[in-house]
């Protein structure tokens, strides 16, 4: 059993050196490429002194960037990736939130980090690739290297408008990557089509399972996705059979009858997960790939990754919901009462994870650590730490976790993980806004923002454009004379939710 997953990457570059490993539509690296560039980038951390501290990957999303992901860990550091995408004021905040001493970047991002507010160091990855590699020294990094080492922080959205940075480390990573492989059988012969960002950490399932197995992932150009058609066409050229994607990009492309017209004929796994899948569009998915294997995954950041799964073996109808079924080996999901209890057979309750998937906790905030990450309460003996998620969930008459909706007003919307709180302080800190206040209409799949204040509504739309990320947009904006609350002095989002389903 490895203890390092750079464990996975010297085990195939003995098998498969000249394979391409990681590729997009314009550059490509084989395992032997990737192998000596993320031996040069570890070696220049080493000699610069950066040693198990966060190390900032600020690159477009290019196979370049994974390989500095694993030159990070080489260096026995952990990475933090960010993109040109996020707006500025997150990126700010993420900073303060790590202080890197090093930044890394490519030649599109450079002169965006040169306005970043820090004092760390700024380099190219094609300075540093090329450097020297210092054997001797990886090699006492590596044998010093514990499985509870971080290996990276992802950070998610936080309810206070504060980012979390969720920090994973090798034993978690190597125990998702080996079930997950386990449960979607992937092989030498995988090709993956990547479809996330490299900065979620729903990229692992592409990352990692191609060290492993010397496998292929293709990231796929952000631009097809808005074209579904030539989406389709990228993965037949390059036979792509695995695909790890949110539902969102899958409906894309079934909801404009592409599959009519061609099909992925390569593709043989889908798995999908981050929202639930209407059932209209998954029936035209298996309808056009009646052999494919179709497993469907739940699991938060917070978890590693993907701690349950179903795979689909039974027909389902419009308005049932396809379970998330049951958790991977060496992970237990269990489901707890309002007072810490196991809720009863039939009974909701809070889906909570205990295992070695569970992560490490949030970096530099133990307040947030503390409230999601707790003591076993149904274990008072020793201490053992669970997740809480936030999430309801119930088991169905076939004994299949079946998620049931957010304990809070944390949604799932195009695949994000978003805090309505985190939309909210990014509105409330525009000069003009009195109060604002956002609910999630579920049977639309829309984030809908109210507020009171002196702006128009087109003025505020563009002012939230530089403050929060693309996916955390609202799509519809409502001014109000003022804002309703309850007797207790709360926001009162129900009737806002009334509003707004009256067509308020």
């Amino acid at each position: 059993m490895q203890n390092n997953v750079l464990d996975y990457m010297n085990e195939s570059v003995v098998r498969v050196p000249d394979k391409v490993a990681f590729a997009d539509d314009k550059d490509a690296v084989t395992f032997k490429q990737v192998y000596d560039m993320h031996r040069s980038v570890a070696t220049f951390l080493h000699n610069n002194g950066i040693y198990r501290e966060p190390v900032i990957v600020f690159m477009e999303k290019h196979p370049n960037t994974i390989v500095t992901f694993f030159g990070v860990i080489a260096a026995g550091d952990f990475y933090v990736p960010i993109d040109a995408e996020m707006p500025g004021a997150r990126i700010d905040l993420i900073l303060d939130n790590v202080k890197p001493k090093m930044i890394i970047c490519d030649e599109k991002t450079i002169e965006n980090a040169k306005n970043l507010n820090t004092d760390a160091k700024l380099v190219l990855f094609s300075e540093i690739k090329d450097t020297p590699a210092d054997d001797k020294a990886l090699s006492d990094i590596h044998e010093k290297t514990l499985d509870t080492d971080p290996i990276y922080i992802v950070f998610t959205s936080g309810s206070t408008g504060i980012p979390k940075g969720v920090v994973a480390c090798h034993r978690s990573v190597i125990d998702y990557i080996e079930q997950l492989s386990d449960v979607l059988k992937f092989n030498g012969e995988t090709v993956f089509a990547n479809q996330t960002p490299l900065y979620f950490d729903a990229c692992l399932k592409e990352l990692y399972p191609t060290l492993k197995f010397g496998a292929t992932t293709y990231l796929v150009p952000k631009s097809l996705f808005m074209f579904p058609l030539k989406l389709v066409e990228f993965m037949n050229e390059r036979k792509v059979n695995t695909v790890c994607w949110v539902v969102s990009a899958l409906t894309m492309i079934s909801s404009f009858k592409v599959l009519e017209k061609v099909k992925p004929e390569y593709l043989h796994t889908i798995a999908f997960g981050s929202e639930v899948f209407p059932i209209r569009q998954f029936n035209l998915w298996r309808e056009a790939l009646p052999n494919a294997r179709f497993v469907n995954l739940y699991g938060p950041t917070e978890g590693t990754g993907m701690c349950c799964y179903y795979e689909v073996n039974r027909e389902f109808s419009e308005g049932d919901a396809i379970p998330v079924g049951r958790p991977f080996k060496n992970t237990e999901i269990l489901l707890l009462t309002e007072d810490g209890k196991r809720a009863a057979e039939g009974e909701s309750g809070e889906i909570c994870i205990r295992g070695t998937s569970v992560t490490l906790g949030y970096y530099n905030n133990p307040e947030k650590t503390r409230e999601a990450f707790v003591q076993n309460p149904l274990n008072t003996a020793y201490p053992e730490i669970i997740y809480r998620t936030g999430d309801i969930g119930k088991l169905n008459e076939y004994g299949e976790l079946v998620f049931v909706s957010r304990k809070d007003y944390q949604i799932k919307h195009m695949g994000h993980r978003i805090e309505l709180g985190e939309i909210e302080a990014g509105v409330n800190a525009i000069e003009e806004i009195k109060a604002s206040a956002c609910i999630y209409d579920r049977d639309s799949s829309k984030i809908v923002l109210y507020y009171v204040g002196d702006i128009a509504e087109g003025t505020l739309i563009n002012s939230i454009k530089v403050r929060l990320p693309r996916y955390m947009m609202p799509n519809r904006v409502y001014k109000l004379e003022k804002m309703p609350y309850t007797p207790n002095g709360k926001l009162d989002r129900k009737t806002l939710t009334e509003r707004y389903k009256n067509g308020q």
